[in-house]
């Protein structure tokens, strides 16, 4: 026990501390900016995703965006019930359903896509140009390498660094 008492951890000096709270930082901005379209950060992270990778099924999108394929259902339920996509079946195997964005959804998305590109500018504003390509190279090599120790892996994740 002495051991324990005599050493001083900085939490604030650890890395998965200031990641966290990064996280929440970026996540409460991001939150604010969605608000005023009636989506949430995820939500966002979907419309983009299928816009991106038109007539996916919902196992990719769920890869795509990195969560469980359960959130990713219950996500796309919310959207497809606000008649923002669509869920069709696929020609080679009926059980799987395609996804595609609607008009309402394009719409939504293109508004969306000026705030979130805010968002990211407004969460690497205290960097420089310079600042910004490194970081963003850093924080890439530690996604794409300790990938595989996450709940919901990416399996492009590799393609980051």
């Amino acid at each position: 026990m002495d051991k324990l008492h005599n050493k001083t951890i900085h939490i604030d000096q650890m890395p998965g501390h200031a990641i966290r709270r990064l996280h929440q930082i970026s996540v409460g901005i991001a939150h604010q900016e969605a608000q005023a379209l009636s989506i949430t950060p995820v939500q966002y992270a979907i419309l983009q995703s299928v816009h991106n990778h038109p007539n996916t099924d919902q196992r990719t999108l769920a890869n795509l965006v990195s969560l469980d394929t359960s959130t990713t259902a219950g996500v796309v339920d919310r959207l497809e019930a606000r008649g923002l996509l669509t869920r069709n079946a696929s020609p080679d195997d009926r059980r799987v359903r395609l996804l595609t964005l609607t008009p309402a959804g394009e719409q939504l998305l293109a508004e969306a896509i000026p705030r979130m590109e805010g968002v990211q500018e407004l969460i690497l504003a205290p960097l420089t140009p310079s600042q910004r390509i490194d970081f963003m190279e850093l924080l890439n090599k530690l996604v794409s390498t300790n990938n595989e120790l996450s709940r919901a892996a990416h399996s492009d994740a590799r393609k980051l660094a």
